[in-house]
């Protein structure tokens, strides 16, 4: 099958290009129609550079009119032309972390009625047609609101979008659905990296740390370490939130990550194709037997 179609939905402007760059350049210079849906305009995000501190909790929301610009930036250092807010630009407005009073704002993105939201993805669903979905898991990745809100949305817009009793357009039923993951393997070896660069990270022991998963719920593993520069361009692009020096980065808090070419996901639904041949150990694989995908089309091409 040559007509590739990729969608993912992402919380804020900035996740799609640290949690999916790789993947995303990749298919996209593979010829993928890859088409990303972001669900707010991250107005609650703190902002890095001092030059830049002026944006930051502006009462006109400044700040998320400023990311819809920065992330056109990153759509085109990852080769995407397609992007969508989801209801248009500033529907739905930044929750902030879970526990903030902006948690309580009407129009947030966590208080959103789901059944509405997954109505606005079921249309670009059926448009364009994807045989592929990305979002996070049931936790969001790490607990954000709205992270875990686009995993509720894009979830009951998969089964929405299948359903023909559902309005808006022929229904489209989607191959696969996969969930975005960290396993903990690569987050440990990505600590010893880091401690021996003398560059702060997470912590001491990365297993009890509440987000990343066990390696053997990993079902697909994306080697585009080739366009690893496309990903770190596009980090750059948030030059609000990311500060980038390659090969690492960090988001407000100032704690290092490493920037992976590398990317995982877990398939929630769908048929799993034949295991790939894998990276080496050292870079993210699980060594001999590997039992992982290494293409989010497989088995359906």
């Amino acid at each position: 099958m040559t007509d590739r179609r990729l969608l993912l939905v992402h919380a804020h402007p900035d996740d799609e290009s640290i949690g999916s760059g790789a993947t995303m350049a990749k298919y996209a210079t593979e010829g993928a129609h890859v088409t990303l849906v972001t669900c707010t305009l991250g107005e609650e995000g703190e902002v890095i550079p001092p030059e830049l501190a002026h944006l930051a909790a502006d009462r006109d929301d400044t700040l998320g009119q400023h990311r819809i610009g920065e992330l056109e930036s990153a759509c085109r250092a990852l080769g995407v032309s397609d992007h969508r807010f989801l209801g248009g630009p500033g529907r739905w407005r930044d929750s902030g972390m879970m526990g903030a009073p902006t948690n309580d704002r009407p129009d947030c993105f966590w208080r959103a009625d789901l059944d509405e939201a997954a109505a606005e993805l079921v249309a670009v669903i059926r448009e364009v047609r994807p045989q592929v979905l990305v979002t996070y898991d049931e936790n969001g990745f790490y607990g954000h609101p709205d992270h875990i809100q686009a995993h509720r949305v894009a979830r009951r817009a998969f089964e929405l979008a299948a359903d023909p009793a559902h309005p808006g357009g022929e229904p489209w039923q989607i191959a696969k659905f996969y969930y975005t993951a960290m396993p903990k393997s690569v987050m440990k070896r990505a600590a010893e990296a880091m401690r021996e660069a003398d560059i702060e990270f997470w912590g001491e022991d990365v297993d009890a740390l509440p987000f990343g998963c066990a390696d053997e719920e990993v079902t697909t593993e994306i080697d585009a370490r080739a366009h690893i520069t496309a990903k770190l361009d596009a980090m750059r692009a948030h030059a609000t939130q990311i500060a980038v020096d390659a090969p690492w980065f960090a988001l407000s808090n100032n704690v290092g990550q490493a920037a992976l070419g590398i990317e995982h996901f877990i398939l929630h639904a769908g048929v799993p194709g034949r295991p790939g041949v894998g990276a080496p150990y050292e870079v993210g694989g699980i060594g001999e037997p590997y039992n992982r995908e290494d293409d989010l089309f497989a088995g359906i091409d």
